[in-house]
């Protein structure tokens, strides 16, 4: 990897940061239910991954600044297994199977809808 790949992902990954501390700290979204900013992030994510997997970018330099920088950042996986822990450390298991099911789910049809809303366009 050289120089301008790091400096590519540096930049993706600090914009990909900044904008999942805003949506974490700013944004409360209720549907009956409450979802949490982690999940609206992973979903968002899921969204773009699926817009740039359709774009089939192969600039390597563009995969290093969106791929690899900003979703790299901005998606919440980690947080998402800790929340998966949190439930089950409190012996909620049919919460901890919703939420799993919830975000892995609907992340999924985000791809989805993000993917075939460029595949349309093309």
């Amino acid at each position: 990897m050289d120089i301008t790949s790091i400096i590519f992902v540096l930049i993706g990954s600090t914009f990909g940061l900044i904008l999942r501390i805003i949506i974490e700290n700013n944004f409360k979204i209720y549907f009956g239910f409450n979802i949490q900013n982690t999940t609206i992030v992973n979903f968002i994510a899921s969204f773009f991954l699926g817009i740039l997997i359709a774009l089939n970018f192969t600039n390597n330099k563009t995969l290093f600044l969106f791929y690899t920088g900003f979703l790299g950042c901005f998606s919440t996986f980690s947080s998402f297994i800790y929340q998966l822990f949190l439930l089950f450390k409190k012996r909620k298991f049919m919460s901890l199977f919703l939420h799993y099911m919830e975000v892995i789910i609907l992340s999924f049809l985000f791809f989805f809808l993000g993917y075939y809303l460029i595949q349309t366009i093309k």
